[in-house]
């Protein structure tokens, strides 16, 4: 796919005629670089915008908010008549009111969505008859929506146990007042179901108002009641969430109102089982209420297509877990660096999913450990990881089960939870359908790091060192469609001979892309998705078109593509260290300065012309072999938004022959910072931190150059396969001592009274993924006979 340089749309710019002259403008133009000016993000910085950009490409404030909706937001930089009627257009065909204050801003309300993600916003000042400003709106999923933009239920695990033995009294929740600007608000309370057969065409998702709570309360930021079994059936709605509404609006909705009622400034609470509003019966027995609706959920799977072929496998330890990051991602649900609140999963310290959902059926895969880093399986415990029917996160196109984010999964996974595990003691209907993968057999991905001034370590595990200044291949992978490159300048302008990595662009097949850059003044990362800033100031993921993008600080951030190839870019001592995490899919498959990934170091490094270099050892050789892979301007993934960067790169030739590189650290007792590079400097790496510290003249910069080495040998590691030799069962009629089954691990086998060990009472898990020993069973002893 073009990066957005070039024009979105293909049709030529529109005139405006304005007291005899004609101007460019940009009212349906945004995104293009017309004749005469820029309606492209790039020309602000540019400084050749046309002269209404602002007013018709328009960023608005806050610019996210949750996938349920109800976030008023700001239209910044246009200007609206008092008498403007606004309505905002999202993703072409779902519309809110909108309105003007008192300061002649625009505001609009999020709508209630049933997608994730930039959802392009269209913005009418004429009541829907032309929509002439164009910006995007971020939808987010409520696991992770901000806590800012949310309402709180206090003690969630009490909402969701309401009703069971020991759990009753009030409930209590909380939120932000400045979210709903009103004086006294209603407490509503929002169902969501899903109709149709499964995987039909007729397959629907929908939230329905059904009750309020509280009518007409103080907006303190704060309510309590003590719950009521619903009526007039409404407690067949066992998924929902809370609202807290303005009460200047009708209670209640009907149809002729829905498009106002549903797109009220709004604050939500997270979607949750709605324990405390169900049935009476629920109250009064809630294990045989739960049991039945298990045994229901039960026969409903069987009926139901098996997605448990397509899911990928789980990684073996929780070190390979939190390494993959190009294919796993924390489980918001139970984080070990937020102290491990592990609800769903007790005995477990930390749970990972996949980060795509299956191509199929849209299936998601969950991944958990305990405290000595062993995969926790359902066949041995309740806190076992689970694969999902739903993806959590839901997945591309969205809108229809199963892809909705959050609610689908709750519907096919979490509320079967409930009925079987958590309101009954019934977990083996569950597992018999939610097993736990082992990961017998994962294949840890491949990682390959640019870090220093700059050095490299390819995949098969290559280092050295290249310091031209340019534009260049990192990655390129022809049969996966990725490419990923890489742009390097001087350390300190021209009075030092080496260079470091300022920006990294990538794009994965026609996906957005992603480029990431060192901020002004080398402090900070900044990310620009199709050559336009992304702010992480409000959210910290973003599910973006073909990738997603998690920055949880300003020094932090990791692209991750649905191949399984993962990008981290790490800010230390103003530089860049940039790591590639490949699946063993690319296997064969890459070029460029990160090397030819197949396990073999001797055929690592091949010129873009496919010869191969000699001598590693060369720097001038290798100094040849990194100018190849300079890119060409057809190619490019980078945004050129300054006269610096038009002028050293686009402008000029992207590999800059002129500057010729210091090769060799010098060695001279004399230098002022020979001994504290002898300090800092020690060990494996050290050449890199020497070199650093004596031809970049910091040691700051040597200290860092180390860490982020130490830092890949210690990815290297956690990423080491390992050998599983898959679960062993407990013989009928005994137990099993024992839950790890990796290489070395032993379980051991003991039998009831009554009953004789045949086979091996204890196995060993091998090298060679067997179980040594015998199949171990449980025999009725002869005197029993």
């Amino acid at each position: 796919a073009q990066s957005l340089s070039v024009a979105v749309v293909q049709n030529t710019f529109s005139l405006q005629k304005w007291q005899g002259f004609t101007t460019a403008t940009c009212e349906g133009n945004c995104g293009q670089k017309l004749d005469s000016c820029s309606c492209h993000p790039t020309c602000t910085s540019l400084k050749n915008c046309c002269t209404d950009y602002k007013e018709y490409c328009v960023e608005i404030f806050p610019y996210s908010g949750s996938i349920f909706g109800g976030m008023d937001f700001i239209v910044l930089g246009a200007t609206f008549n008092k008498s403007s009627q606004i309505v905002c257009r999202f993703n072409n065909n779902t519309n809110t009111l909108g309105y003007v204050d008192e300061n002649s801003r625009g505001h609009c309300i999020s709508p209630l969505l049933y997608e994730s993600g930039w959802i392009p916003l269209h913005i009418s000042s004429d009541n829907g008859t032309t929509f002439s400003r164009a910006g995007a709106w971020l939808s987010v999923h409520t696991g992770k929506l901000d806590s800012q933009f949310k309402a709180i239920l206090v003690n969630s695990t009490k909402w969701q146990y309401y009703g069971t033995p020991n759990v009753g009294g009030a409930l209590e929740m909380t939120w932000n007042t400045s979210l709903v600007r009103a004086e006294r608000v209603n407490i509503e309370l929002w169902g969501y179901r899903e109709t149709g057969k499964p995987y039909s065409d007729n397959w629907q998702g929908e939230w329905e108002y059904l009750y309020s709570l509280g009518k007409d309360q103080p907006n303190s930021g704060f309510f309590s009641f003590v719950p009521k079994p619903a009526e007039n059936g409404f407690s067949s709605w066992e998924l929902g969430s809370l609202r807290v509404s303005p009460s200047t609006y009708p209670d209640g909705i009907t149809d002729k109102d829905i498009w106002v009622l549903k797109n009220v400034q709004a604050a939500w609470t997270e979607d949750h089982a709605l324990a405390w509003h169900l049935e009476k019966e629920f109250r009064q027995n809630s294990t045989a209420w739960a049991l039945e609706k298990c045994v229901a959920w039960d026969q409903l799977e069987t009926e139901l297509p098996n997605f448990l072929a397509e899911i990928i496998d789980c990684p073996c330890t929780l070190a390979q877990a939190r390494a993959d990051t190009g294919r796993f991602h924390t489980d918001y649900g139970c984080d070990i660096e937020k102290g491990s609140v592990c609800t769903y999963h007790p005995g477990c310290v930390h749970c990972v999913r996949a980060i795509q959902a299956s191509p199929k059926y849209a299936a998601g895969q969950q991944c958990c450990y305990d405290s000595t880093g062993a995969q926790v399986l359902t066949a041995d415990s309740i806190g076992g990881s689970t694969p999902d029917r739903a993806h959590d996160w839901g997945s591309p196109p969205y809108n229809r089960p199963p892809r909705i984010p959050g609610q689908s999964h709750w519907v096919y996974d979490v509320l079967s939870f409930y009925y079987c595990c958590l309101w009954s003691d019934n977990c083996h209907y569950y597992f018999k359908h939610r097993p736990s993968s082992d990961c017998k057999h994962y294949q840890s991905p491949s990682t390959a790091v640019v870090f220093g001034d700059p050095h490299f370590i390819t995949f098969d595990g290559v280092s050295y060192t290249f310091n031209g200044q340019g534009e260049y291949t990192l990655v390129t992978s022809e049969r996966k469609k990725l490419t990923i490159q890489g742009r390097t300048e001087p350390v300190n302008g021209t009075t030092i001979k080496a260079t470091k990595l300022s920006a990294v662009a990538m794009q994965e097949a026609s996906s957005d892309v992603i480029e990431v850059r060192l901020v002004s003044g080398h402090n900070g990362l900044e990310v620009l998705q199709n050559q336009k800033t992304l702010s992480f100031t409000e959210q910290s993921w973003m599910d973006l078109h073909g990738v997603f993008v998690f920055s949880p600080t300003s020094t932090n951030v990791t692209v991750m593509f649905p191949s399984g190839a993962g990008v981290e870019v790490r800010l230390r001592e103003r530089t860049m260290t940039t790591t590639v995490l490949l699946p063993e899919e690319f296997r064969d498959s890459t070029l460029g300065l990160l090397g030819k990934m197949n396990g073999d170091a001797r055929d690592d490094l091949v010129l873009s012309s496919g010869e191969l270099v000699a001598n590693y050892s060369n720097p001038e050789e290798l100094f040849s072999f990194g100018a190849s892979w300079a890119i060409s301007n057809v190619s490019a993934l980078f945004t050129y938004d300054s006269d610096y960067l038009l002028d050293t790169y686009y402008h000029a030739p992207r590999h800059e022959h002129s500057f010729i590189p210091v090769f060799f650290a010098p060695e001279s007792p004399e230098d002022p910072l020979a001994n504290q590079a002898s300090q800092i400097c020690s060990g494996e790496g050290s050449q890199f931190c020497r070199y650093d510290i004596l031809v970049g003249r910091s040691p700051r910069m040597g200290n860092a150059t180390m860490v982020s080495f130490q830092s890949h040998i210690s990815l290297v590691n956690d990423l080491q396969p390992v050998v599983s030799c898959g679960w062993l069962s407990p013989p009928a009629n005994g137990k099993k001592e024992g839950t790890t089954y990796l290489q070395g691990a032993k379980v051991r086998f003991s039998c009831a009274d009554s009953f004789t060990l045949k086979g091996s009472a204890e196995r060993i898990c091998q090298k060679n993924g067997q179980w040594s020993g015998e199949e171990t069973s449980c025999v009725v002893s002869s005197k029993n006979k």
